[in-house]
């Protein structure tokens, strides 16, 4: 009895010592093991976004939601101002790479000849004059990569602004990983150019001059701090977009692996 009294006693002091801080060595090791510092930040641009004005509580939940990558599908975004040639280069990687190419303004245009309920829902957004909510594009962009099945998808002309990141985040949430963004940087006289060009066989009513101009301040405006915050999180691939389609399309076919290879680290 003495002899097992005795070891009790040694155990419970053993138990009070407190375990010795890990060395700055150890630490270092652990966030990069676990990759925490990606995962806090997670929480952090959830709640700048959100503007949040409890961003405790916001950053809590945002972290709440976060689990593994494993097998989730892949999204890239490509942005760029009107005829700045991502539908050549989209058109290259899916044929390269294989990935699915999505464009949300094409889903939507789908969606609402499609006689849906939510169909009916985007023609009287659109008859009324007012802008289809963006969970509404998020949620056929994330029903379409669902159904397809595939792996790695890109998604063209999203998000336009920076409500259109929000609602991705909020209704996606950790569903799906994005690897990054690319983007084509064209002078706006060079857009202007190959616009009004354009518009001489394209039978598009905004390839003409006034349209242009509106659409490049939209750009400017609503597009740019998307591309300026991914940039921010080193997510962002930008390549010069006035070179020749083939010296392009080998900086994009670059830009995709290095962004693949980031992501599979």
């Amino acid at each position: 009895m003495r002899a097992a009294s005795s070891t009790s006693k040694q155990r419970s002091v053993a138990d009070s010592v407190p375990m010795a801080f890990p060395s700055k060595r150890e630490i270092v090791a652990y966030l990069e093991q676990y990759d925490i510092s990606k995962i806090v930040q997670r929480g952090v641009n959830a709640a700048i976004l959100q503007r949040s004005s409890n961003p405790a509580r916001t950053i809590a939940e945002e972290l709440l939601k976060y689990s593994p990558p494993g097998d989730k599908p892949v999204v890239f975004f490509i942005l760029g101002g009107p005829g700045s040639g991502k539908g050549t280069q989209c058109s290259n990687i899916v044929q390269t790479f294989g990935y699915k190419h999505l464009s949300a303004g094409d889903l939507l245009r789908e969606e609402r000849k499609s006689g849906s309920e939510q169909g009916a829902l985007i023609e009287a957004y659109i008859k009324e004059g007012k802008i289809v909510p963006v969970e509404i594009t998020v949620k056929l962009l994330l029903k379409a990569i669902e159904e397809d099945g595939g792996s790695r998808f890109l998604v063209d002309g999203f998000p336009r602004n920076t409500n259109n990141l929000a609602g991705w985040h909020g209704t996606v949430g950790e569903r799906l990983r994005v690897a990054g963004v690319l983007t084509f940087e064209v002078s706006d006289d060079v857009l202007v150019e190959r616009l009004l060009e354009r518009g001489k066989t394209s039978g598009r009513s905004d390839d003409n001059m006034e349209s242009v101009k509106k659409r490049l301040v939209t750009y400017h405006n609503d597009t740019m701090p998307v591309i300026e915050y991914f940039r921010q999180m080193g997510m962002l691939w930008s390549i010069d977009g006035e070179q020749s389609i083939d010296a392009v399309w080998e900086h994009t076919k670059a830009a995709i692996e290095a962004a693949v290879q980031k992501l599979d680290s």
